[in-house]
């Protein structure tokens, strides 16, 4: 199983950023997938997901009506568009697969926000 990153890098507050994760080794089309980033002091944390078939999103709060996630069954890729970045968010966001309880992560991508 293999969960590449793509698209981390440095932007201002307030701007924009896209993330794309290629999937291999699994049935990504059947697969809940999510993003998940470090707390504060902590492990990895799950911050939002997509369901396999019908594409159902659920986010946390900190990042609901900021951060859009979606994917491209085809394609085997997860995308995240990030808006109105906050130096908050500055993190490793890596791809999951599973919800809060995920199964595996990819090594992630670093996003920073600074000015």
């Amino acid at each position: 199983v293999q969960l590449q990153a793509f698209g981390g890098g440095l932007v201002q507050p307030g701007g924009s950023l896209r993330l794309s994760c290629a999937a291999s080794g699994f049935t990504f089309s059947s697969a809940y997938m999510g993003l998940v980033r470090p707390a504060p002091g902590k492990a990895f944390t799950w911050i939002l997901g997509i369901s396999a078939g019908d594409g159902v999103t659920t986010y946390i709060d900190p990042v609901k009506g900021r951060f859009t996630i979606s994917r491209d069954n085809a394609k085997k890729t997860l995308y995240l568009q990030m808006n109105s970045l906050k130096p908050e968010d500055t993190a490793v966001y890596a791809c999951a697969r599973g919800g809060c309880n995920y199964t595996i992560r990819g090594q992630g991508t670093q996003v920073t926000v600074s000015s």
